[in-house]
């Protein structure tokens, strides 16, 4: 976004969850930071609602130049009444929101779950990284990329296929600029905690440079999706695209941990 002589105005969703926090702790010197979540945050303008109330979120929006878009049901992924409530219903405010109070840009938090359908099939090669069944991808099959046809894995992937669809239609309708973040396994220990994390891995760090990259992005995107992962032998989707138009650089790899104790 242009500079300009104060820091810009965020609101964040969702901001007592971990990717809230670590943003929150690591990018306020750049950003002035407001929060609505279930739990209260401190040290930073805050709101306590619901997502799925509009008036709160309404009252929220107003004034900010951009929202981060982090909230959604996390605890029950397959509950299909709290993925339409929290995950569907409450990403509906939220854009509805933004746009009449004339947020500039939305940040919205998706998921490699809308792609992670494509471990399931028999014989798959995506499927075998997540088993550690492989260490790479074998020569000849190639990355998943965010061109690729969706394939979620869960009520929760669809709630978030909802986020990036509903934004592409806000960004054409209104103009507003829409970037979609599909992020990996960002774990609380910063460190892959089951097998199957070891493929989709997302250290903290390269989490937060993701979002301070899409909320600094020229003005000129429109709409994007973007994937993040740090760089894992496993990893299975393509995450050049961010390298290349953002010029996101990760540093962190679940090589650095030992997936053998995790078998043995």
């Amino acid at each position: 976004m242009a500079p300009t002589a104060n820091k810009p105005k965020v609101l964040i969703t969702g901001a007592s969850g971990l990717i809230g926090s670590l943003v929150i702790r690591d990018l306020s010197n750049k950003y002035e930071f407001s929060g609505l979540s279930r739990r209260v945050v401190p040290d930073i303008k805050h709101t306590q609602a619901e997502i799925g109330d509009p008036v709160a979120i309404r009252k929220a929006c107003e004034g900010m130049d951009m929202v981060l878009h982090l909230a959604a049901e996390t605890q029950d992924y397959d509950d299909w009444d709290k993925v339409m409530s929290n995950t569907i219903g409450g990403t509906l405010n939220m854009y509805r929101a933004a746009q009449e109070a004339g947020v500039k840009r939305v940040v919205f938090m998706s998921t490699g779950s809308t792609m992670c359908g494509y471990e399931w099939y028999e014989g798959s090669p995506y499927g075998k990284l997540a088993a550690n069944e492989l260490q790479a991808l074998p020569p000849g099959e190639k990355m998943i990329t965010y061109l690729d046809p969706p394939r979620p894995d869960s009520f929760y992937g669809v709630g978030k296929l909802f986020g990036e669809n509903t934004g592409r239609l806000f960004s054409d309708r209104y103009g507003m600029s829409v970037i979609c973040i599909r992020l990996g396994a960002v774990l609380q220990s910063d460190r892959p905690e089951i097998v199957r994390h070891f493929p989709g891995y997302l250290a903290q760090a390269d989490a937060v440079q993701m979002v301070d990259k899409c909320l600094g992005a020229p003005d000129s995107i429109r709409f994007d999706i973007f994937d993040a992962i740090s760089d894992n032998s496993r990893r299975w989707r393509d995450t050049s695209h961010a390298k290349e138009v953002l010029g996101w650089r990760p540093t962190g790899s679940s090589d650095r941990f030992d997936i053998e104790a995790m078998t043995s």
